[in-house]
């Protein structure tokens, strides 16, 4: 049995903890958050929670994760989109946070969830992985969620910040999912982030009952490693989940194909490694259409560890893990990024302006006019 810590930071890395707790409680949209009082986890492993947050009403928000596993660091009501505020917070409350991960006990690996725009998420995670690497064996993979470009500047240019940094804290791997490319999947803007948390969470709990699974051809914690440290240290998940009778050729080309990933990317043109984890009844397990499109992948790309679970009366479900090479998209989200950190600078030169005005003013301080 694996040991492992899931820890979502900032509000958006609370509310997917929170949707993880719900859906390992056994419950969908239905379930009541009395759940987290009289019913057991459905983990398959040994799985700690624990959410960390500057803002204690996002926490209060949080209804299905218990009170032990919710931390608010103290910092009046956040930190305002503040990365900088938000770091001076982590290393002033450091020793704290990281008494909370010591007291849980020791892990095969762990998963930090946060979002690169705001202020806790993307401030505290490179300080926190820096430290967790620092102090712990264990392998540190981050899962970042990546903004509505129509946010605004400030949560641009602290995504552009906030990821580089993870990229250097020692970080083991980064998942990316983008809200914009999930958003545009279909559903309306009020939806979308329930709806995307949602494909967060389905696809991180499959993965972790997979990781702890006895498989045919089999995949497991060793083979994930290795998937994640190819390419440039950034990857995405696929999923697709059958509601009827499926060909598993259908289902793996739905969990490779642009709707089934979290981030924006052609996997045959940018991925690197790859992992496919097959789920199903064995009367849809046809052996020859899993080669023939494991083979495809790998002939585009390198190796594809691959695993099957056999699941009696399941219909077909194929997750998919990728490291990317290259990542067009990201690309272009720095170039936007780029032009975000110009507006600020620019919006803060007119401040100075206006501020070298008031010294104008100033000169007449103490004196009346005369007529």
């Amino acid at each position: 049995m694996l040991n492992i810590l899931v820890i979502g930071n900032g509000q958006c890395g609370n509310r997917i903890l929170d949707s993880i707790n719900r859906h390992a409680l056994g419950g969908g949209k239905s379930c009541s958050k009395l759940a987290r009082f009289y019913s057991r986890q459905k983990f398959k492993s040994h799985v700690e929670t624990l959410a960390l947050n500057t803002a204690i009403n996002d926490l209060k928000e949080m209804k299905f994760t218990k009170a032990r596993d919710r931390i608010h660091i103290e910092q009046l009501h956040g930190v305002g989109a503040n990365r900088n505020i938000g770091k001076q917070v982590f290393e002033d409350k450091k020793e704290r946070i990281m008494r909370q991960i010591e007291e849980r006990g020791n892990f095969d690996i762990a998963f930090v969830i946060t979002s690169a725009s705001g202020g806790t998420g993307s401030s505290f995670t490179p300080l926190l992985v820096k430290e967790m690497k620092a102090r712990y064996n264990y392998p540190v993979y981050c899962l970042v969620v990546l903004p509505f470009r129509e946010e605004g500047t400030l949560y641009l240019q602290n995504t552009a910040f906030s990821i580089r940094e993870i990229r250097q804290s020692g970080a083991d791997g980064i998942i990316l999912a983008d809200n914009q490319y999930l958003k545009n999947i279909g559903g309306s803007i009020q939806e979308a982030y329930d709806g995307i948390n949602d494909m967060i969470t389905e696809r991180i709990l499959f993965l972790l009952d997979a990781l702890d699974s006895e498989m045919m051809m089999v995949t497991d914690l060793g083979d994930f490693k290795s998937v994640m440290s190819g390419g440039a240290g950034i990857a995405t998940m696929g999923f697709y989940r059958a509601e009827r009778e499926t060909s598993i050729k259908t289902a793996i080309q739905n969990t490779l194909s642009p709707s089934g990933l979290l981030f924006s990317t052609d996997i045959y043109e940018e991925a690197s490694r790859a992992m496919i984890i097959i789920r199903g009844d064995r009367k849809y397990l046809n052996v020859d259409e899993i080669s023939g499109e494991i083979e495809k992948l790998s002939g585009a790309i390198g190796h594809v560890f691959k695993g099957i679970i056999v699941r009696s009366g399941e219909f077909p479900q194929v997750l998919s893990v990728l490291t990317l090479e290259s990542a067009r998209e990201m690309e272009k989200l720095y170039g936007v990024a780029i032009q975000a950190i110009q507006q600020e600078k620019e919006k803060k030169q007119r401040v100075e302006k206006e501020a070298e005005l008031d010294k104008t003013f100033s000169r007449i301080e103490g004196l009346e006019p005369e007529y």
